[in-house]
Parts: structure tokens; C-alpha cells; sequence
């Protein structure tokens, strides 16, 4: 039985998304297109006697028992009858608060590291139940999948054969959005009743970045660029640098655009430079995450 596990836990970027109604639960439905990227954090789990211990570096994270990570430990724990403890080691490389999805990955990695230690007790389609209870993003973390197509509140997913890996540049801005908070900007902008006409996704369009470029953007960009008009400036600038695509992703704050050539991503990396954001250079994913590493 292994003592310990080393996972990666990928970045995820929207390649387009929309805000289709809000539940009377209060969630809000959604129609988006996950693609994951090679940029990632690192956790290391390791078997203890008893408790969860988590240790963070690279990012302050908030309180510790409120980390997905710590919460997706104590799932596995819980319902394998709490028979050993964990210590968390999580590196952080994914800017937080920057809609590239970091903590709902660190969850999905725990989950799927806490139950290797456990000699995979839990079966597959559960671990994405335990996903859909951390957030919207984790159960396409949790489902292996490099690419799909997701729903409701991102827990229904639709498999498909990913682009091949494109340049990526992302744009950091040195401030974090709410998610909560752009959501309700986002209702407060629209009016009463608000419904979402027809759509035909053509699959031959999803598989190439141009097809991607053309399927139209993300509901979050007219309320973030109105609220912050330097972010949508920078939005503006990436696009002049004539990317294949470039979205806000998820609820920001980052943006993500996917070039041709490592050459053309590294000319617009110059061009746009670092004076009001941090540039990450890094590549779309086309294949499934590396299983967790047993040491």
C-alpha cells in the first residue's frame, strides 16, 4: 500500500462560456468549453496516523479547512472510515482568483491522490460526485478528460478529441475578481425573464482553434470590462496580437490567448510586455493528466 502520492493539478481555461439561467437554488446554469493547460500546481500527499495537515507555498490560499484540497481530504476520509490521516503539500503556480480554476483542481488531485492511498476504495463515478459537492470546475478536473464540453453547473460533461496542443499566453492582472460578485453583476445587468436563443454547436468547429476563435465568447467579459476598464484595454491589446482566440476565462481575472506558433506567442508576449500584468506562457493539453506518481 503506498505511503505516498505526487499528483499534478492542471490549469483549466473557458474557451467560450455562457450564463444560461439562474435556478431557483440559486446557481446559476452554464454552457462551456474546457480545455486544460500544461501550466499546474503540485501536491504531494503523504499517509499519517491520524488528522489532515495541509502546508501551502507559492500562494496564501485563505483559512486551511476552507481549501478544496483540505475539504476533498476529509471526503475520501470520511468515507473510507477515516482508517489513516494525510499531510497536504500543495505548490501553487496557478494565480488564484484568476478564473484558471487552481483550487477546484487542487480538490480533484486530493481526491484522486487521498484515494489512491486508500488502494482506490472509491469507485470512479463517486470521486465525481465527491468533484460536483467541492465546485463547478472540479468535476472536469476529477474526469480525466483534457477537453469537453460542459453543463448545468459544470458537473454534465460531453468527452471530446482535444485540438492539438496550441501556445498559450496568459495575462495576469495584479488584482483577482469574485466570482460570487460577478455572477450578481451579471444578473443585475440582465433584464427580467431573460432566455437564451437557439444554438447548434457544430463539432468540425471544435476542432480546430480557429472554429473555437469563431463560436462566440463569455457572458462575464461585459460586466468585468465595465467594471474594469484597464482589464478590457489589455483584452483589447491581446487581441491586436492576432491570436487564433482570446477570452476572458472563466470569471476572470485572466486572460488566456492561443496562437499559431510558439514564435507568434512570444512576439505578442513582447509586444504586450509586463508593465501592467504578468505574462505565463504555456501550452493547451490534449492529453489526459499523468496518473498520480506513488512513491
Amino acid at each position: 500500500m503506498a505511503d505516498r502520492v505526487h499528483i499534478s493539478a492542471h490549469a483549466k481555461v473557458n474557451l467560450f462560456l455562457r450564463v444560461l439561467a439562474k435556478e431557483t437554488s440559486g446557481f446559476h446554469a452554464i454552457e462551456t468549453l474546457f480545455t486544460l493547460l500544461e501550466l499546474a500546481d503540485d501536491l504531494g500527499v503523504e499517509r499519517a496516523a491520524g488528522g489532515i495537515e495541509l502546508a501551502v507555498e507559492g500562494a496564501e490560499t485563505g483559512p486551511t479547512e476552507e481549501n478544496l484540497a483540505y475539504r476533498a481530504a476529509t471526503l475520501v476520509l470520511d468515507a473510507t472510515g477515516n482508517r489513516f490521516g494525510v499531510r497536504l503539500h500543495l505548490t501553487k503556480r496557478i494565480p488564484v482568483q484568476s478564473g484558471l480554476g487552481g483550487g477546484s483542481s487542487d480538490g480533484a488531485a486530493a481526491l484522486v491522490a487521498v484515494n489512491r492511498l486508500a488502494a482506490d476504495t472509491i469507485p470512479r463515478h463517486e470521486l465525481l460526485q465527491f468533484a460536483a459537492r467541492l465546485g463547478s470546475d472540479a468535476p472536469f478536473f476529477a474526469s480525466g478528460a483534457p477537453f469537453a464540453l460542459a453543463w448545468g453547473r459544470g458537473e454534465r460533461l460531453f468527452r471530446l478529441p482535444a485540438p492539438k496542443p496550441g501556445p498559450v499566453l496568459l495575462a495576469i492582472p495584479p488584482f483577482g475578481l469574485s466570482t460570487k460578485a460577478i455572477y450578481n453583476q451579471l444578473d443585475d445587468s440582465r433584464a427580467a425573464g431573460f432566455q437564451r436563443g437557439a444554438v447548434v454547436l457544430d463539432m468540425e468547429a471544435l476542432a480546430t482553434w480557429g472554429g473555437i476563435g469563431r463560436l462566440g465568447g463569455n457572458d462575464f467579459e461585459s460586466v468585468v470590462f465595465a467594471s474594469e476598464p484597464g482589464l478590457r484595454d489589455l483584452f483589447e491589446r491581446l487581441a491586436a496580437t492576432r491570436p487564433l482566440t482570446v477570452r476572458l476565462t472563466g470569471s476572470g481575472s485572466a486572460l488566456l490567448a492561443v496562437y499559431r506558433s510558439d514564435s507568434d506567442r512570444d512576439a505578442a508576449a513582447r509586444e504586450i510586455g509586463e508593465r501592467d500584468c504578468r505574462l505565463v506562457r504555456t501550452t493547451t493539453r490534449a492529453q489526459p493528466p499523468d496518473a498520480p506518481e506513488v512513491r
